[in-house]
């Protein structure tokens, strides 16, 4: 069953940093895709293989929206993890940008209502995580609130008033199969996470920078 918290946001996920070996190409990549002013980008030749643990999902308003961000970021250089197609739970793909990052594209809707558009309704960082409750009391410990919580199985955390992108845990396995990727990795994640708080590494060696 999941549960709830309404009480008001102490902490919250401000910014997604991406380490990418090239950030001049990563930007020409994200601004194709139409994200870039949803992430930071740095340079970084830190090490890391396989998957690196978390995932971006991008919500939309129906199935023709996907299907354009989908192409988009194919025509930009990206790989189709997984095609656009339909599902229980509504319309969704998954591509992998040039520089590693997973990004995932959904909607609820199962049929369009209008023409594709290139807007976003929601971008959501999604964690891969050992183990869901613990590192859920560990970021109620850092100061952020829960949006909505399913058992062991998955998190939300409430969003910021300006924050561009909302955080969320996921089972690691769980969601390396939601992406049609291989659980294993090793090396950085090549992400940092900006937050109102103080710096702090999670139980996942997710690092937060203030």
């Amino acid at each position: 069953m999941a549960t709830t918290a309404s009480s008001a946001v102490t902490a919250s996920l401000t910014s997604v940093t991406l380490e990418v070996a090239d950030p001049d190409a990563a930007h020409r990549f994200y601004s194709a895709f139409g994200v870039d002013t949803r992430i930071h980008l740095r340079a970084s030749e830190t090490p890391s293989s396989g998957f690196r643990g978390f995932a971006l999902a991008l919500t939309v308003s129906g199935p023709a929206t996907v299907d354009a961000f989908v192409d988009a970021a194919v025509a930009a250089g990206a790989t189709v993890l997984k095609p656009a197609a339909k599902s229980m739970w509504g319309y969704g793909g998954v591509v992998q940008a040039p520089d590693g990052t997973i990004w995932k594209v959904a909607t609820s809707a199962k049929k369009d209502n209008g023409p594709a558009t290139r807007e976003i309704d929601e971008t959501v960082l999604l964690l891969g995580v050992a183990d869901v409750k613990a590192t859920k009391e560990f970021y109620v410990g850092q100061g952020l609130t829960v949006a909505r919580s399913f058992g062991g199985k998955y998190t939300e955390f409430a969003a910021g008033p300006s924050s561009p992108v909302k955080l969320a845990l996921y089972k690691h396995r769980g969601l390396a199969k939601d992406l049609g990727v291989a659980a294993d990795g090793s090396g950085s994640h090549r992400i940092a996470l900006g937050g109102t708080g103080s710096a702090f590494t999670d139980p996942d060696g997710f690092v937060w920078e203030a």
